[in-house]
């Protein structure tokens, strides 16, 4: 890394234990927590996402937590613009910012800015983005390999939102999202990031995986869905989209037994924490990162961490 970092990140797979790790972390290191997680955005889902608890967030300054209704579209990129703001106030104050999550393309829109967008029309973009949401998505996978062929495998695996943002900048600029990457200048500059990543071996995060599942139904879950449902959320909403949400509307629709529900969140949640892994494991550099065994005791995982920031500490405002 170049220069002094100018926040500290904790990063892993969903399950890996990065909350726990976090609040004594942050507590030690006189941090604030950046929630890195895309769900955690949405209000009124804590526990589909595992959102800290409310004693925690008193314990520690929380940011990034509770920012849209679930019907609302949130990018990498809208992220970025307001984390940047949140930990230029927290080292302004003489504290660490913690970046704590599994959504790696938030760490990446920090580190890689996103390019300068030409200007667009915004009324075109809305209704084009309207038009996008209604297709089905193995449409919006076909279109981005016509549009967008170097960018489709990636885009796909993001989901429709990220589908429709890769389509809408191809059809609006007449560029694929992939040229502007490679040729516009970025909108801001870097933000120098020191990066923990929690890893544990494959049969224990499983096994973790499968018990929060379980937990996350007996803990609440189809409550929470109902009343997120009650309140004018609709199924389909960006938000409400997340594994755990679906399956839980699932059950309150008669679609799906409980049981069915657990197991097809226990499957969906392993998948993704597969693909956390192949991400971090390709998109982070071997070296300049910390890689922790998170099946370490918390006490100990925090030594090695505070050594760690102690050969490279985090850069406060006007450092």
């Amino acid at each position: 890394m170049s220069g002094s970092p100018d926040a500290l990140a904790l990063v892993g797979p969903t399950g890996s234990g990065k909350t726990a790790l976090s609040i004594p972390l942050a507590r030690r290191l006189d941090g604030e927590i950046i929630s890195m997680d895309s769900r955690q955005v949405y209000r009124g889902m804590d526990i589909g996402t595992d959102k800290v608890d409310p004693e925690a967030r008193g314990q520690v300054q929380h940011w990034g937590l509770d920012l849209v209704e679930p019907g609302e579209r949130f990018s990498a990129a809208r992220w970025a613009r307001l984390a940047r703001g949140w930990i230029a106030e927290i080292r302004s104050r003489g504290r660490v910012p913690i970046l704590v999550g599994g959504t790696g393309f938030y760490l990446r829109s920090l580190q890689e800015p996103v390019f300068q967008e030409p200007p667009r029309d915004d009324h075109r973009r809305r209704e084009l983005e309207r038009w996008l949401d209604r297709l089905p998505l193995h449409e919006l996978v076909r279109w981005a390999e016509r549009l967008d062929p170097e960018r489709a495998d990636l885009a796909a695996a993001g989901g429709r939102q990220r589908l429709i943002r890769t389509l809408e900048v191809a059809i609006l600029t007449g560029r694929s999202l992939s040229w502007w990457h490679r040729h516009a200048p970025p909108a801001w500059p870097a933000v120098r990031v020191s990066v923990v990543l929690l890893e544990m071996p494959r049969e224990v995060l499983y096994r973790r995986i499968n018990e929060r599942a379980r937990e996350m139904f007996d803990g609440g879950l189809l409550d929470e869905v109902k009343a997120l449902l009650d309140g004018g959320a609709q199924p389909e909403d960006p938000g409400m989209t997340g594994t755990g949400y679906r399956e839980a509307a699932a059950v309150l629709s008669g679609r799906m037994e409980v049981d069915e529900a657990v197991d097809a969140v226990q499957r969906a949640t392993r998948r993704y924490a597969r693909r956390q892994i192949t991400w971090f494991r390709h998109q982070l550099a071997e070296t300049g990162v910390l890689r922790l065994d998170a099946t370490l005791p918390l006490d100990e995982q925090l030594e090695r961490v505070d050594r760690w920031v102690q050969l490279e500490p985090i850069r406060q405002e006007g450092g």
